[in-house]
Formats: structure tokens, C-alpha cells, sequence
């Protein structure tokens, strides 16, 4: 009989030799004028991998809020919300989320993850039905397992695919289940499309707008962006740890909804709240988002800036027009080569490639943020380059 231990062995060299081992570097350090400038694995590199968008981590009014609350509350929430861990700052955080979205209200997660993890297992059954884009995040993916409602999966921005799939064969209560903006390749869910196939075949849709929260629609997100009702997307989840440069996630909808989540979603009941801090920091930013686009405007021109440089450079970009931007590698190894080439010469960019990404789609993922200046910019275009033609394919 094989042991464990010698199956995890083997697996691992498997993982190594298909170019998919993963690795993590260690940030010991980040720049007080330059959130991007990060020391890494003692190497000075400029961040284009990361989720915060409008470079809201580090701003002073985030940062001061997050420390008043600790001196307030302390540096952890000590319980579960429905003990005693649900403080003012979640709870004026969740009216100020609501009220900002447009939605009656909103319930606080722990984490994207387990808000997705939480909707689904809470509203869907083994009689039910859950219909998901084939790039959805790896968390619709599990929400979908976790409920025990049938999965079924149409292709990627296909919304006459899900039509066909909607007015198929299906059972119990539906449920769509769509990224915003989609992780890995950076462009935009047709949720008009997705909500009228959702309307006419009596189907709930949920949004998963992590990458579009903050940044899109007046940072509103993708649903407002698109200009849609909360009647057209009942459910909508946004996470505080991209744009707003916290940690944690919300669910904003109407009163049954939420009213839902907090008797039945397990990922909810059964888990420490949010440190009060974190939450303290998430309203901070908020009100940058709600009162000021300055930062939506620069990551806006910094968005543009490297487009135009790639294009310059005939770099292979996906089509994108948000801070997430694709750029196809082909061959495992050779994206991680890509991605190590570019790291020793001051560039962290991500090397994305399967089971995160279908097999064959292998990709560096370079993201956006406020606070990129243009020589950073204009320089990765060029390293990329560079990179590019020092690993051909």
C-alpha cells in the first residue's frame, strides 16, 4: 500500500515537472512614498501584481482610521458576529456599503470566498440549479459544490449560451452566478445580456464583483456600470481587499436576503468577525471612493499609458480595459522563466498559468494601480519585451 507521504512526493515532483509548482516570495518592506516599491526576498522591485487598485492600503486617512479603531476596540473582534464580535465599525460599515450601492442591505464575510461560499450554500439545494461562466473564480466554482445544487457551465461570455442552458432542463430554483470582471483576462461579464435571459426564464443572478468594485461605474462597480437595477441583480458581492485596500467581503441585497444569509450561510455563523480595525479602515476608504476620483481617473491614465506602450512595442495584451491586464506566455515553463526574468530585473509581475487558467493559457497577469508612475510603466513595457525575446517560445 502506498503511503501518504509518498503520494504527496509524487505528486509534488509531477507538479514540478509540468512547470506548475508554485512558489511565494516574501514582502519584507514597502516604500512610505511609493506603495508599488516593495522589498522582496531582499531585491528592491516595482509591484504590478497586486489588487489594490487605487492605492488605498496606504493612504493616511485609511491608515489613521484603522489605528483609532484598534486603540477603540482592540486588534481583534473576539467572537463571531452573532456572539459578540459584531462591533459599530461592521455595522456602520455595512449601512454605509448599502447605502452607497443603492441596496436596502449588506452583511459582512470574512473574505470573498466565504461570501460566495456562504450565498450559495445558503440558497440552493441539491433540487436546485447553479449556472456559472466557465471562467467564474475558483470560489463560484466551490460555492457550487458546497451547495449540492446541479452545475451546469456555458462558455465563456456566452450569454445565448446560458439562454439555451436556462430554457433546458432544469430543476428547482436557478440561480446565475457570474464574475463582473473576470480575474484572469480582465474583461467584463455581459450582464445585460445575462439579466435578460435571467428575467425571462424566472432565474436569480448573482455578481461577483471583486474586480469591479471601486473602480467601474463611478466606483460602483460593473453592475452600475452597465446601469442595472437590483431587481435585474438581486445579489451582488463586492470585496473590501482590491479597490479598498482592506480585507474582507459583502453581500448587499434586499432584507430577505440578508436576513437569509445570517440564519443559514455556515460561512457567516461559524467564523471570528473581521478584526473592528480592518472594518474601521474598509469605511476610511469608502469615502475616498464615494467622494473622490482622483484615483479612479489616474489608474484610468495608467490603464491607457501601458496599453498604448504595449502597443508600441507589439506586445500580445488580451483585450481589457481594466487595471487586470493579459498577456499570453504559452508554455509553463516558460511563463515562470518570463516571470523570474523580469523579478531580477526589478519587476514583480504575476506568472499565472493552469489549474488557475485553462491548460494552454498560460499568461503573465499585470495589474494597475493609482499610484504607477509613468517611467515604472513605460519601463515594464520595455522589460517585458525584452523578457519576451530572451525566452522565446
Amino acid at each position: 500500500m502506498t503511503s501518504l507521504a509518498d503520494s504527496n512526493s509524487r505528486r509534488l515532483a509531477l507538479r514540478r515537472q509540468a512547470g506548475l509548482y508554485r512558489h511565494r516570495r516574501t514582502v519584507e518592506s514597502c516604500a512610505a512614498t511609493d506603495p508599488n516599491l516593495l522589498r522582496v526576498d531582499g531585491r528592491e522591485c516595482i509591484a504590478f501584481c497586486g489588487n489594490d487598485y487605487l492605492s488605498l492600503r496606504t493612504s493616511p486617512a485609511v491608515i489613521e482610521a484603522c489605528q483609532r479603531a484598534v486603540g477603540t476596540h482592540g486588534a481583534g473582534s473576539g467572537a463571531s458576529h452573532l456572539i459578540s464580535g459584531h462591533s459599530a465599525e461592521h455595522r456602520m460599515l455595512e449601512e454605509e456599503l448599502a447605502d452607497f450601492t443603492g441596496r436596502p442591505r449588506a452583511l459582512l464575510f470574512s473574505s470573498g470566498y466565504m461570501a460566495n461560499l456562504g450565498v450559495a450554500s445558503a440558497l440552493l439545494g441539491r433540487h436546485d440549479t447553479l449556472l456559472e461562466d466557465r471562467l467564474n473564480h475558483a470560489s463560484l466554482l466551490d460555492a457550487a459544490k458546497l451547495s449540492g445544487a446541479r452545475l451546469l457551465r456555458y462558455g465563456h461570455r456566452d450569454a445565448a449560451a446560458l439562454g439555451d442552458r436556462l430554457g433546458g432542463n432544469t430543476s428547482g430554483n436557478r440561480m446565475v452566478a457570474s464574475d463582473g470582471v473576470f480575474s484572469m483576462d480582465g474583461d467584463l461579464a455581459p450582464l445585460p445580456e445575462l439579466a435578460r435571459h435571467c428575467e425571462r426564464h424566472a432565474a436569480w443572478l448573482m455578481v461577483d464583483d471583486a474586480h469591479g468594485f471601486g473602480v467601474l461605474g463611478g466606483g460602483r462597480g460593473s453592475v452600475t456600470h452597465f446601469g442595472l437595477s437590483r431587481a435585474e441583480v438581486p445579489i451582488l458581492m463586492l470585496t473590501l481587499g482590491k479597490a479598498l485596500g482592506s480585507a474582507g467581503a459583502a453581500v448587499v441585497g434586499d432584507d430577505d436576503l440578508i436576513d437569509t444569509l445570517i440564519q443559514h450561510a455556515r460561512t457567516y455563523i461559524y467564523t471570528t468577525a473581521l478584526p473592528p480595525a480592518v472594518a474601521a479602515a474598509a469605511r476610511a476608504a469608502l469615502a475616498v471612493v464615494r467622494d473622490d476620483p482622483a484615483p479612479r481617473e489616474a489608474l484610468q491614465q495608467n490603464i491607457s499609458r501601458f496599453r498604448h506602450a504595449a502597443h508600441q512595442l507589439a506586445l500580445p495584451l488580451g483585450e481589457s480595459e481594466t487595471p487586470i491586464q493579459p498577456l499570453l506566455t504559452g508554455a509553463n515553463d516558460r511563463t515562470a522563466r518570463i516571470g523570474d526574468l523580469l523579478f531580477e530585473r526589478g519587476f514583480w509581475v504575476g506568472a499565472i498559468r493552469p489549474p488557475t487558467v485553462p491548460a494552454g493559457s498560460a499568461r503573465l497577469r499585470i495589474t494597475l494601480s493609482s499610484a504607477h508612475r509613468p517611467a515604472q510603466i513605460d519601463g515594464l513595457a520595455e522589460a517585458i519585451a525584452a523578457a519576451l525575446k530572451a525566452v522565446p517560445a
